[in-house]
């Protein structure tokens, strides 16, 4: 056993990967199972870092994890781009339009309950909200201004970590895991062994943890790239989150002058097919708040399965099986994967948790299963 990799990692997405990275840096030896590291959900992303724009009473042990991830992110960045691997950082905050009188008055209740937690959201008129950013329609009632939010290439961050990972020594397997417990892998090629188990798999983690089995599903949602013309105008300046009638759209300018459309989320199983339905919500409704994007070249369309739990906390912690469980981020892979490294890492130390985190812990499950 002391001969073999100490530590075997089960998916490369963002979570996979960023462990991978602290992990090897940190003197672990470690393998990394994944027939195709840094795409799958991770790759289908906007990038958006913004647990307060994401929050919602009655998640408020979400939102204290996501910001203390936040917090942890800028030096996250440094570090990365330290070792000649930049991911992509952008400070530009985040702006969140209503399009009619029901979208406007959500968005009030949610400003109200940040502004009852302390955090920074400012809501304003659409007239306001249109001076912060040229594009968006006159037809848009208000909206809230939050300058904390961040956001990252999602794709140069992949790159990041996995080229940072390899730096480190890690050792990266094409090979699917179909049988995991907490000192093995078994793959289509043979069973290895290992000290730790990390299980990283997003949607696919409860095919692999029968703890997991019902806890961890996967939920669809569409990703559009767009690029501007000559005659068009430029992507917003900043992220620009917008509620529709109800359905939720973002837009995120990339640095290269690329922009991101994407979030449709529901059921479909384990397919990964993009539908034309999807693909027309996300069009539509960007174009009701940013009306240059129907001139924009279409240049992308693909659907990822994002790893959802039941509460839209991930489960960070040891299974009854022995396993580490790093999965369930459901929409905050992206924002959650520095405090998801720390968390592991300190694990496998047994050192005391990041902030927020232990309230991740996979034994809530069994008062899910009572509820």
């Amino acid at each position: 056993m002391t001969s073999n990799p100490n530590l075997a990692i089960v998916g490369a997405g963002v979570i996979g990967l960023a462990i991978a990275w602290r992990a090897a840096a940190s003197g672990h030896r470690v393998t990394v199972f994944d027939p195709d590291p840094a795409r799958g959900a991770s790759w289908v992303a906007g990038g958006m870092l913004a647990p307060v724009t994401e929050a919602w009473p009655g998640e408020e042990a979400v939102l204290e994890l996501g910001e203390e991830s936040l917090r942890r992110w800028p030096a996250f960045a440094r570090e990365l781009a330290a070792e000649g691997f930049d991911p992509g950082l952008s400070y530009s905050g985040t702006i969140v339009a209503a399009f009619d009188h029901a979208d406007a008055e959500q968005l009030r209740v949610l400003g109200e309950y940040l502004r009852e937690l302390g955090r920074e959201a400012t809501y304003v008129t659409g007239r306001e909200l249109r001076r912060t950013e040229g594009g968006l329609s006159g037809a848009v009632r208000g909206g809230l201004v939050v300058p904390g939010d961040l956001a990252v290439d999602n794709r140069r961050l992949l790159d990041a970590l996995l080229g940072a990972a390899r730096r480190h020594g890690a050792r990266f397997v094409a090979e699917a895991a179909e049988e995991v417990t907490e000192d093995s892998v078994r793959t289509a090629s043979g069973e290895r062994g290992f000290d730790t188990v990390v299980l990283a798999a997003g949607a696919w983690s409860g095919r692999l943890a029968p703890e997991l089995t019902g806890h961890v599903r996967p939920l669809k949602g569409e990703i559009l790239r767009l690029r501007a013309r000559r005659t068009t105008l430029p992507p917003p300046e900043r992220t620009v989150r917008a509620f529709v009638e109800g359905r939720p759209v973002y837009l995120v300018p990339r640095a290269d002058g690329e922009l991101v459309l994407g979030a449709t989320q529901y059921e479909a199983g384990f397919d990964p097919a993009p539908t034309a339905r999807g693909v027309r919500e996300l069009l539509e409704g960007a174009e009701r708040i940013f009306p240059a994007v129907a001139e924009y070249e279409l240049t992308e369309t693909k659907a990822g399965l994002r790893a959802a739990s039941a509460d839209n906390l991930p489960y960070l912690g040891e299974l009854g099986s022995g396993v580490l469980a790093a999965t369930g981020h459901h929409r905050n892979g992206l924002l959650l994967a520095p405090v998801t490294a720390d968390a592991v890492l300190a694990l496998l130390a047994d050192a005391p948790l990041p902030p927020g985190a232990a309230a991740a812990h996979p034994n809530r499950i069994r008062s899910e299963e009572r509820v």
